[in-house]
């Protein structure tokens, strides 16, 4: 009898858990790299490309390529959204402040970036959770920095991009024009 109560309990914590879960990339509660409350509200609408980022990654180059799809395809509804981690490797050891001036100084970014967040296991922030959780079409933990998710208009994640698929790989820009020709 215990052990049924106990296991009744257990579903019960995880419905009421799932039931408080964000259901949408656009209800989660966030912070800009400044530090003000947000959200991804904002974007409804837009395409997004959803980047966990690092500074000091042997991938960090890639803001490079972030920065011209930014550049070339925000007129057609694309935004670039940047989101610092230091999750692997301990490759973003900066503040918000440093990761801000490194990124402007260093790449030139001008793509909105946010508030440093964990990407993977059991501390994973409400984004990811909605991103890689498991009621998400691309289930699984992010494997490094620079893992990219394609959002659509409608806030429905479209495609998953490893980190090692750079953003001027021809999937990766096929599938961001598609979604962007998606009305």
């Amino acid at each position: 009898m215990k052990l049924l109560t106990l296991a009744s309990s257990l579903l019960l914590a995880v419905a009421l858990s799932a039931a408080d879960a964000p259901k949408s990339v656009y209800d989660v509660p966030l912070k800009d790299i400044d530090g003000k409350d947000t959200s991804l509200k904002a974007y409804q609408g837009k395409v997004m490309l959803i980047v966990n980022v690092a500074s000091k990654c042997g991938k960090t180059p890639q803001y490079a390529q972030l920065e011209q799809l930014n550049q070339e395809f925000k007129k057609d509804g694309l935004a670039v959204l940047g989101f610092p981690c230091n999750d692997f490797g301990g490759q973003e050891p900066g503040t918000n402040a440093e990761i801000k001036e490194f990124c402007s100084l260093k790449y030139k970014v001008t793509f909105p970036m946010f508030d440093k967040l964990v990407v993977k296991g059991a501390d994973k922030s409400p984004l990811y959770q909605v991103l890689s959780g498991p009621t998400s079409p691309f289930p699984g933990d992010v494997k490094w920095n620079f893992g990219k998710f394609l959002v659509g208009r409608d806030g429905k994640i479209l495609k998953r991009f490893e980190p090692g698929d750079k953003p001027d790989a021809p999937a990766v820009v096929a599938a961001i024009k598609e979604a962007l020709a998606a009305k």
